[in-house]
Formats: structure tokens, sequence, C-alpha cells
């Protein structure tokens, strides 16, 4: 076959397959069970690696099939999940999904820039990692992972830190002071919601699929094989330019926190550490959540 037409073939896969790029109109909520999330378990996508989880002294797991916390185990959604600001336009975070005609096969570690379109946070850009999925949300819905989002049906909290969390079980915390009564660990989190994203009330989104940033990949230690075939997004294009020193900077700290114990203040726990044994997952497991809009989101554990 001539050079040429290979070339060619080659070039027309590949559009092809950055076509499959989801993107559209959606729909946001928020929640923070402290769960292992869904992606986490081995074998959901073709992935480098699960999403990273960690015990209650918020020290990463080596194993993907220990048993989630919210189950009697001992993982859990590592705290350095909570979102964070990259500027003052662009932020960076986590979020169960559930994209029309998709699966989670096919959004398991995948990232989705979220340009938000009404609330508080109009015209700012969120990049969120997949890591969990929402059994029950609507099509091509978002539910943001913020600490003092809300816990919803299960609360993995209560196990990790030893104590319930402030704040209303379906919506989270009713204000910024309720931040301050969060462990240590959460607080930058906790009041990011009412900073960064100034307490937005499930805004609506555009979304596209694009390449997970190094930051964000450092932190759940999760990227998909074919990652590279989705648009690569500048941090600079998505808002006020961060700077390339500032971004090497957000890399590195955010991979120390995923490699290292991240300190956590919170009330002795009554409960016993223990190491959960390897098992496969069976069935599914789903955690219902619902927001202060009354929306109900349910997100699968197993």
């Amino acid at each position: 076959m001539h050079r040429n037409t290979i070339l060619s073939i080659v070039t027309v896969a590949s559009l092809s397959l950055k076509a499959r790029a989801a993107s559209g109109t959606g729909q946001t909520t928020r929640y923070w069970d402290c769960c292992k999330p869904s992606c986490a378990w081995s074998g959901k996508a073709s992935v480098s690696a699960p999403v990273t989880t960690c015990d209650k002294n918020d020290s990463p797991l080596t194993n993907p099939n220990a048993v989630s916390g919210c189950d009697g185990g001992t993982a859990f959604t590592c705290t350095n999940n909570s979102p964070w600001a990259v500027n003052d336009q662009l932020a960076y975070g986590f979020a169960a999904t559930a994209i029309a005609g998709g699966t989670e096969e096919g959004w398991c570690c995948a990232c989705y820039k979220l340009t938000f379109t009404s609330g508080a946070a109009a015209g700012k850009t969120m990049i969120v990692q997949s890591t969990n999925t929402g059994g029950d949300l609507g099509s091509n819905h978002f539910d943001i992972m913020m600490p003092g989002g809300g816990l919803g049906i299960f609360d993995g909290c209560t196990a990790e830190f030893g104590t319930t969390l402030p704040g209303e079980r379906y919506g989270g915390t009713t204000s910024q002071s309720m931040c301050d009564s969060m462990p240590t660990s959460l607080q930058a989190g906790c009041n990011w919601r009412y900073n960064w994203f100034g307490d937005s009330d499930n805004p609506g989104v555009e979304f596209e699929q694009v390449q997970c940033p190094a930051a964000i990949i450092a932190v759940s230690g999760c990227k998909r094989d074919d990652d590279s075939t989705f648009p690569a997004v500048e941090e600079a294009s998505a808002g006020t330019s961060a700077g390339t020193s500032t971004v090497s900077s957000i890399v590195s700290t955010r991979a120390n926190d995923a490699a290292t114990s991240i300190p956590v203040t919170s009330p002795t726990s009554s409960s016993t550490s223990t190491t959960a044994a390897a098992s496969t997952p069976v069935g599914m497991k789903k955690c219902k959540n619902k927001k202060r809009s009354e929306h109900l989101a349910m997100h699968q554990h197993k």
C-alpha cells in the first residue's frame, strides 16, 4: 500500500477517534460521601490503574480490591480529591457522571471541560475527571465532588473521621462558617465551594471531553489508555493564565498529596482500621444523594 494512502487512513482514523469526544449541554449537582468511588475498582475501563483510594488516615492504598469504607472496609475517597482553583477562572476536580449514550467503561477516568452557564460561577471553567458513576443521574449529569456537598444515603465519613460531617445530609453545609468545623483536610475543598464556585447551586454547563491535565492524573493515579485521542486543553486557554511555573507547582503539590499521608484533624475514631481481604466486587451498590434542589443522584460504589 502506498505510504500516502497509509497516512491518510491513519489520519482519518485519528479524526474519527477524536470525534467520539462527548459534548453538549449538561447539569451539575454536588456530593461528598467519603466512599470508595466506582472507578477505583479494577477492570472498570482500559486505564493505567484504578483510581487511588486511601485508608482512614488518608494514606494511599495499593489494593484496588480493598472493600469500601461504606461497606465496613478500609477504602475511602482520598481527601485530595477535593476541588481546587488553578486560577480565578479555572478549577480542577472530580465527579460522578452519567453521559448520554455512554457507559462506565467509556467515562471512568475520562476528563470533561465544564463551562458553567448559570449561577455565580457562570462563565468559569472546571475540568473534572470522572471517578464515580451516577446510577440514576440524568443524561449528561456531573455530580461534582466537594466536601460539605452532602452525603446522601451512604455515609463513609463517620467511619473515616470518627464523627459526622457538619451540614445537612442532603445538600451539605448551609454557610461557609460551617467549613471551619470540617476535618482539616476537607476545609480547603469546602471553602472552594463558597469562594471560587460562589456557592453556585447546581449550575448548568456546556461540556466537552478533553485530555486529562497532569495535575488531575497526579491525584487520581488513573489515566485512560485513549486519553491522547481527545482534545488537549491549555490552562491559559480556559481562563486567566496560571503560568508554566504555577502549573508545574500544582502538579508537584498534588502528586505529593497523592503519594504521602495527608494530615487529618478529627476526633479519635471508635472503629478499628482493618485490612480488607482482596475480593472481586459482586453486584452493584448504588448510593443515593439528594441535593438542595431535591434532585436525586445515585452513585455506584461497586
